[in-house]
Order: structure tokens, then C-alpha cells, then sequence
């Protein structure tokens, strides 16, 4: 990549973290994911050669999210425990950089089953989010909205309940929250569904009439939600379109289904 880095008499080399989002995000528009890997992992050792702790630390964060995405848990936690272990090294325990991290790394010990695990670190990063009058909202309502997905796995709905609601105030302040709330309203109807089934609601342990109109009634408002003339349609939206339509085709909106791939299939040949 033609990078050379100059080193400041700490012998300290910083990768350029900007630079690398930025080619980060081309990689995800076009939805290479061996591209995005190849370029993390190649800047990872740049940022491991220049002793750059914090440029390690970011791209260890982006790589448990890619690991995550592709459904590789060991390595995703691989690299969600190094980078635990650069928060405490460089003292940012108590920032909203850890708290980043610690919502980083539980939502990938969700995706893996982890969920205990994942909860204490949800709990850590809310503390700090909480804490701090910088936060932004965009980190705070993924962080509600990731939390509440562990609860339901653990079966505590009342808290899963609590923080959708949470995710959805907060979403609601963000410049085109709209794509956020939308992913928010189908975790609702799945929690609705998943504690039917929990409390042995309705005819043989399905949901019963009162919950199906719940969960219709989730899936409608995110269909409208995704809909929003005002959100760009750009990777991200496609991104979120194919997050949402296995959700939709599992409730048995089979056109919405239908209808959000192909929206993210085009955005992504646009690309």
C-alpha cells in the first residue's frame, strides 16, 4: 500500500485510523469481505510493527466486528480478548473508548453464545456511556438495542422490554435513526415470540392471537421505518435491507423479503 511510516523519537509509529476506515468502508460498500480482511489484518501487523497501541486497539475492534459478520467466532473472540487486554494497557478503562469496546466484544459473545459473558461487558459499557455527556447517541442505542438481544437470550424479557424502549428514544434523536429503530422493532417481535414460547403462551406453546398482533404490528412499523424517503441509499442501507429481510421472510413477509434483497442488491452493483 505504499505506507512508510516515520518514527517520533518514542519509536511510536501511528497508522493513519482515518485513512483505514475510510478504504475499510469502500471494501464494505461493494460487500467484499476478503477485501475488508485482507486490508484489516495488513494493518494490523503495520500497527503491531509501530508499536501503535491505539491503532492496534481500533483495528482489533473492527476485526471482531468483520469475524462476527462472517460467522468465524474463534477468531472474532480471538481478537475481542486482545483487545480488552489494550484497554487495560492503555489505561482507557474508564473512557468511552472502553466503552466502545466492551459493546464491541459482547455483541460478538451474544453472537456466539456467550451470553453471560456478554452481559457483565453490557452492563460495564452502559456505566461509562451513561456516565459521560459526549456519548453519542448512535453508540448508546446500538448498545440498548445489542443488550436487550442478550436478555432475551437469557430469558430476562422485562429488561429486554425496558431497553428496546430505551433504543428507541434514543434512536429517535439521531440523523437517520430510522434504519436503527427498523432493526429494533423486528428484535421486539422476536422477543414477543420468544417469550410466548418461554411462558407457554398460546395453542401448544406457540404465541397467542394478542402476541401475533404485537409481532405484526412490530414488523409493519419497521417496514415503514425502512421505507423513510429521507435515509441516503447508500452501503449502509443495503447493509441494514439484507440484515432485515431473513426477519421478515421468518414472520412470513416473504415480498418484504424479497423486495429489501433486491433493494440491497442494487445499491451494491451501483457500487
Amino acid at each position: 500500500m505504499g505506507y512508510r511510516p516515520a518514527y517520533p523519537s518514542d519509536g511510536i509509529a501511528p497508522i493513519p485510523q482515518q485513512r483505514v476506515v475510510d478504504k475499510l468502508d469502500e471494501y464494505m460498500s461493494r460487500r467484499d469481505y476478503a477485501g475488508a480482511e485482507r486490508h484489516l489484518l495488513y494493518w494490523l501487523e503495520e500497527a503491531r510493527a509501530g508499536r501503535d497501541a491505539r491503532g492496534e486497539l481500533m483495528l482489533r475492534n473492527e476485526l471482531v466486528g468483520h469475524f462476527r459478520k462472517t460467522g468465524d467466532g474463534e477468531r472474532a473472540m480471538e481478537h475481542g480478548r486482545r483487545a480488552l487486554e489494550l484497554v487495560d494497557e492503555l489505561g482507557f478503562g474508564e473512557t468511552i473508548s472502553a466503552g466502545t469496546t466492551y459493546t464491541n466484544v459482547a455483541t460478538a459473545c451474544n453472537a456466539f453464545g456467550h451470553n453471560e459473558t456478554a452481559l457483565e461487558l453490557f452492563r460495564k459499557a452502559t456505566r461509562l456511556y451513561e456516565g459521560a455527556a459526549n456519548t453519542d447517541a448512535r453508540l448508546l442505542g446500538g448498545l440498548y438495542n445489542n443488550m436487550a438481544l442478550t436478555c432475551v437470550a437469557l430469558g430476562r424479557f422485562d429488561e429486554a422490554d425496558d431497553l428496546y424502549q430505551r433504543a428507541l428514544h434514543t434512536m429517535s434523536r439521531v440523523e437517520h435513526g430510522a434504519l436503527e429503530q427498523a432493526i429494533t422493532y423486528l428484535n421486539m417481535a422476536d422477543a414477543l415470540e420468544a417469550r410466548a414460547k418461554a411462558e407457554g403462551g398460546g395453542h401448544g406453546g406457540g404465541p397467542g392471537a394478542d402476541v401475533e398482533r404485537g409481532i405484526q404490528r412490530c414488523l409493519d412499523t419497521a417496514l415503514e421505518l425502512l421505507d423513510d424517503p429521507t435515509v441516503p441509499h447508500d452501503g449502509y442501507y443495503a447493509f441494514v435491507c439484507e440484515k432485515c429481510a431473513p426477519s421478515f421472510a421468518y414472520h412470513g413477509y416473504f415480498l418484504a423479503d424479497d423486495d429489501l434483497r433486491a433493494r440491497a442488491k442494487e445499491i451494491y452493483e451501483r457500487a
